[in-house]
């Protein structure tokens, strides 16, 4: 028979009751425990990455213990402070990928660079890359008589015709008007979405084209002398002067050098090209646009703001360099729409 309590309960209702709170204070205690061990997981995780990739900054780790480089690694700078760091070697377009979200293959007809040899004329040039003679001559700024040298460097377009640099206010009309080329055809040719979807700085090759006597001048910005900076680091020392296009190489010996903004502006495009690797380009309130080749990595997108000395990129050797490889780490700087200011 079950006792009466003062209070009107029974022993076997006060049997009831404690099993649940115990249940419910077990529950508390496994979700305290097991729940913000989970939560604290990732961060967790982060600060052994992070603590692993000092480690191996300072020499601490082997080489076999290294993290994969298929991934941004950390680097420590001045012992102080890390920031990501991708080894010129070891980058791929998929690892660049990852770093920016995306990496556009230009998938237009490419124009190539050729290093002249012994022998070679612009006729068995011609005749090498099935294009006519003119097409070289043009495109190279040379006579179709003019004897080539070797080791001089030379732009091969894909095809016959010829190659135009979209300055500010050209209409691709205009454009095949001058060339006596179809507009249709150009549109065609370079992958574009209409006849619109051209931008300053922009190359297109103009099939068929004939390269005009003059173009209509008075569309180069003038560009005070102080608009651009150096786009690498002291002693930014010039390895190539002025060649195509409008370019000038700048390397300080090293691979993985900061390339910055040359000036504030735009991002208007960032890829990838057989010649000119990986690259960013600028456009900049007077309307010039600069770009930036070889680059080891890239650090910014399409339509980001940018300022002048912003880290836009690392100097590397992806494309076409001469020589190949590390020994041929620098940044190609050209300045379209414009002179460029550290020609020689």
């Amino acid at each position: 028979m079950n006792s009466t309590q003062e209070d009107g309960s029974t022993d076997t209702q006060k049997r009831k009751v404690h099993p649940l709170l115990i249940l419910a204070l077990a529950a508390v205690f496994v979700f305290s425990v097991f729940g913000v061990r989970d939560l604290n997981q990732p961060a967790l995780a982060n600060l052994a990455a992070l603590s692993a990739s000092a480690s191996f900054a300072k020499g601490e780790i082997s080489s076999n213990d290294a993290p994969s480089q298929e991934f941004p690694e950390l680097v420590l700078v001045s012992n102080e402070a890390l920031k990501a760091s991708t080894p010129p070697i070891t980058v791929t377009s998929r690892v660049l990928g990852a770093i920016i979200g995306q990496v556009d293959s230009d998938t237009r007809p490419e124009i190539i660079q050729y290093e002249v040899e012994e022998g070679d004329t612009l006729a068995s040039l011609a005749q090498k890359f099935n294009v006519s003679i003119n097409t070289i001559a043009w495109a190279n700024d040379l006579q179709s008589t003019s004897t080539l040298k070797p080791g001089q460097d030379l732009v091969i377009l894909p095809i016959s015709g010829a190659l135009h640099m979209v300055r500010p206010s050209d209409t691709l009309s205009e454009i095949a008007s001058w060339y006596k080329a179809s507009a249709e055809d150009i549109v065609q040719y370079n992958n574009l979405a209409s006849a619109s979807e051209i931008f300053t700085g922009d190359l297109l090759v103009i099939p068929n084209g004939i390269m005009p006597k003059t173009l209509p001048q008075g569309r180069l910005t003038p560009v005070p002398n102080s608009y651009f900076i150096y786009p690498i680091p002291s002693p930014h020392r010039i390895t190539q002067g002025l060649h195509p296009f409008n370019a000038v190489d700048f390397s300080n010996g090293i691979c993985g050098d900061s390339v910055y903004a040359a000036a504030g502006g735009t991002v208007q495009r960032t890829g990838y090209t057989s010649l000119g690797g990986n690259y960013v380009r600028i456009i900049h309130p007077n309307g010039v646009v600069t770009y930036y080749g070889h680059l080891s990595a890239i650090l910014v997108s399409p339509g980001a703001k940018v300022y002048q000395g912003q880290i836009v990129g690392y100097t590397g050797y992806t494309g076409y360099t001469i020589p190949r490889g590390p020994a041929g780490c620098h940044v190609h700087f050209e300045v379209r729409g414009a002179e460029n200011p550290f020609a020689k």
